[in-house]
Parts: structure tokens; C-alpha cells; sequence
């Protein structure tokens, strides 16, 4: 099995990154940086974002474990005095994986006509620089409302816990191949409404931003921002691709949840 170690640049994280890659060798794996099977993100959910950008073309023929070496850990199953049960949990890897929906984004510019894609794992965000943004939004190509606020988070099952969470968004459980988008500030009063709360779609739909005005936008793939450029519409819906990671101790979802928010595994 070919493995690669994704670290960030912490102290911490760099020596556990050291430790782990000394210890697969010994254990008889192959160092690969550029096609791997097995991707170890050492660090935080930060971390493996990045990992997982910095992969995402071959998405589909990689499997990520997650080393957590910080304060918060989602997208991590390991802890960094766990190294040697990880390296002998390896040796018994039969390919076994537990998958997750990515967020597909079709960004296309007003100056231009030009269209950029991107793959997010967490989120995607639209956001006016200096005034409020008004937005038409489009659910599977029918008006749905038009938004007036300070912009509008779309984001997957996994991505529901992130920034989404933090703006009032609801936690879905990842087996659900759903969207959600949840309004950041809206403005609501007797001229201007929105619905108010966050809308889940089915995986068979999309969602269409199309902004009403032509000044400069604020556009988010998880980590990764835009220049401000003039918007025509973003199109997002489920990808065709999904992430996978190992599945030697794979947390399960609510457990993970619980953990991370409300410190259960400290009560």
C-alpha cells in the first residue's frame, strides 16, 4: 500500500508526522506523495481540508485517516499518542471505508462569461463586500425567495457542523446525499422577507445564487477564497464524487458531534 502524511506546520504536528512516517516504513509501506492510496492528515480539521484540496483530482482513488493533534478534531479518529495502534490496525486494511457527499460548485463570472468549478468538503459562501447583498435563489430552477443580508452558506452533511452550524444552520447526519443553505444576517421586515431558516434540498436538486447586483462579490470553497469579481450565478449541487475515509475506527457521526460540541466524553 502506497501512504503519504499531509501535515500541517505546527511543532506538535510535525513530529508526530515524523514519528508516524517512521514507523510505516518500518512497517513495510511505501512513501508516495503524488498517487497514494492512503492519505494521513496530522493536525486538525484545517488540516485535512487542506489535504483533501490538495487531492482532490484524484479524490476517487484515495482514503484519508485523520491524526488529531489540536483542540478540535471532527474529521479526526486518531489521537497522536494512538500511532502505534494505527500502523497495526494498517496491516490488517482490506480496503473498508465509510464515504461521504462533496459539494459541487459552478461559479460564472459576469465580466467575463467564464465558468470555474470547485469540490467542496465543508462549505461554499457568497458574501457582499460592504453593503447588503441581494440575491435571487433558485431551488432546481424555480425562484424560491430573493435574499436581502449579509450572504448565503451552502453546505454538505458533513459541512453542516462547520461555519453552517454557526449561523444557525441545521447538524445532518452524512448518509443523508443532501444540501443545505442557510442565510448569514437576512433582513426581515414589512418590505423585505425571507423564509428565515435553513432549507435542506434532496440530492437530485440544486441550488442557483443569482446576485442583483453587479459590484463585487466574496466567493468561498471551504478554506480557499476568490478576488472579488462581478457574479452571474453559482449553480451548487451534490457532486458525483464522495470522499472516503479508512474505516479502521471511524467514529460514528452523533458520537463525533456529541464529543466535539457538547464534551460528552468529559461528563
Amino acid at each position: 500500500m502506497k501512504v503519504t502524511i499531509f501535515a500541517n506546520s505546527n511543532v506538535k504536528s510535525k513530529k508526530v508526522a515524523q514519528e508516524l512516517h517512521t514507523k510505516l516504513v518500518a512497517a513495510g509501506f511505501e512513501i508516495d506523495d503524488y498517487t497514494p492510496d492512503l492519505v494521513f492528515s496530522v493536525g486538525g480539521d484545517g488540516t485535512l481540508l487542506s489535504a483533501f484540496h490538495h487531492y482532490s483530482e484524484m479524490v476517487d482513488q484515495v482514503r484519508f485517516v485523520g491524526v488529531h493533534t489540536g483542540h478540535l478534531g471532527f474529521y479526526t479518529d486518531w489521537r497522536d499518542y494512538e500511532i502505534d495502534q494505527l500502523v497495526a490496525g494498517l496491516k490488517e486494511d482490506n480496503g473498508q471505508s465509510v464515504t461521504y457527499p462533496l459539494l459541487s460548485v459552478e461559479i460564472m463570472y459576469a465580466d467575463t462569461g467564464e465558468t470555474d468549478h470547485y469540490l467542496a468538503l465543508n462549505e461554499s459562501t457568497l458574501k457582499k463586500l460592504g453593503s447588503t447583498m441581494v440575491a435571487d435563489v433558485y431551488i432546481q430552477d424555480e425562484l424560491f425567495e430573493r435574499f436581502r443580508g449579509d450572504g448565503l452558506c451552502v453546505s454538505t452533511p458533513t459541512g453542516s457542523t462547520a461555519y453552517n452550524k454557526s449561523v444557525g444552520g441545521a447538524v445532518i447526519h452524512p448518509r443523508l446525499d443532501a444540501l443545505q443553505m442557510a442565510e448569514i444576517a437576512s433582513i426581515n421586515n414589512r418590505v423585505f422577507r425571507t423564509l428565515g431558516s435553513p432549507v435542506i434540498v434532496a440530492p437530485y436538486e440544486s441550488i442557483t445564487i443569482k446576485p442583483q447586483q453587479q459590484s463585487h462579490f466574496v466567493f468561498t470553497a471551504d478554506q480557499m477564497d476568490t478576488q472579488p469579481r462581478p457574479i452571474q450565478q453559482i449553480r451548487y449541487s451534490i457532486a458525483n464524487r464522495r470522499i472516503a475515509f479508512a474505516q479502521h475506527r471511524h467514529n460514528r457521526f452523533w458520537q463525533r458531534v456529541g464529543s466535539s460540541f457538547i464534551g460528552l466524553d468529559e461528563q
